[in-house]
């Protein structure tokens, strides 16, 4: 009797060890953990890199972001950050409820989201608001070109806004294209406008370089000029495998080598000479 009550008690204390210490590692699920998709409605920026450094590129674009949105949106970042403060003063059994509560808030997710995609040298930044991605881009690259000795990335190149994402089909294209458009061409009184189009197809085969730009000019409308080269707005298409998005930024496009960040602060010798 001795023995056996013996052996279950020390068979008991390692069981019960395990369990004391996988209860003691146990965690409130982390807030804002990524989207597996882009969704229709979604905004961002498309943002290329080199072949294999997706990841590294990610970790320097999230900072670089973070860094203006505490500048150009700090109500926003207070707000996040009250939130925060709030729940490391409740117990676990609030903090709960408090995530659950913040799951619910759109508002309370943070600003800038990697979004993973299968398409090399490519990745997606979801912003949500009051982050306006064509401001937000135009104005790091505005900054770059002022101060191109303070290189402020390694790995990422091309950034493209996207002020509006919808299904990669005519019908998802031209309900984008009608929502974002309609401020800059449809105004009240009429304003003649010079545009160029600008689409870019990647792992896609649906829709074709040729039917973009002619849907797009339809929906931009009569009474503008099309001027590939002195345009004063640019209507920019991306399409994505299944998803697509339009944004429209001004002139200063080119200037700003296209927003491609890698190409202001190490500019090629052609560029260079000009």
């Amino acid at each position: 009797m001795e023995q056996g009550t013996k052996r279950k008690a020390d068979d008991a204390p390692a069981n019960a060890e395990k369990r004391s210490k996988t209860k003691k590692q146990w965690r409130v699920p982390r807030r804002g953990d990524p989207p597996k998709t882009i969704e229709p409605g979604d905004s961002g920026v498309w943002v290329t890199c080199s072949k294999g450094k997706e990841g590294k590129c990610i970790g320097e674009i999230l900072d670089l972001f973070t860094e203006y949105a505490e500048r150009l949106y700090p109500q926003a970042g207070q707000e996040q950050d009250g939130a925060e403060a709030d729940e490391d003063e409740e117990d676990i059994e609030k903090a709960i409820k408090a995530e659950v509560d913040d799951i619910r808030k759109p508002g309370a997710a943070r600003l800038f989201t990697p979004v993973k995609i299968n398409v090399q040298c490519v990745i997606f930044i979801k912003t949500i608001a009051p982050v306006d991605p064509v401001a937000l881009v135009k104005t790091i690259c505005e900054e770059a070109m002022e101060n191109r000795a303070r290189k402020r990335t390694r790995f990422a190149q091309r950034l493209s806004p996207m002020t509006l994402m919808g299904r990669a089909s005519t019908e998802g294209l031209e309900h984008v294209a009608q929502e974002v458009l309609a401020p800059q061409f449809h105004q009240e009184p009429f304003q003649k406008r010079t545009f160029a189009i600008r689409p870019t197809l990647r792992n896609h085969n649906t829709l074709t370089r040729d039917s973009v730009i002619k849907q797009v000019a339809s929906i931009v409308g009569p009474g503008h000029q099309v001027d590939l080269k002195n345009y004063e707005l640019l209507v920019v298409v991306e399409v994505y495998q299944h998803i697509c998005g339009v944004s429209v930024v001004n002139d200063s496009f080119e200037r700003l080598k296209r927003y491609n960040i890698s190409e202001i602060f190490d500019p090629t010798p052609k560029d260079e000479a000009k």
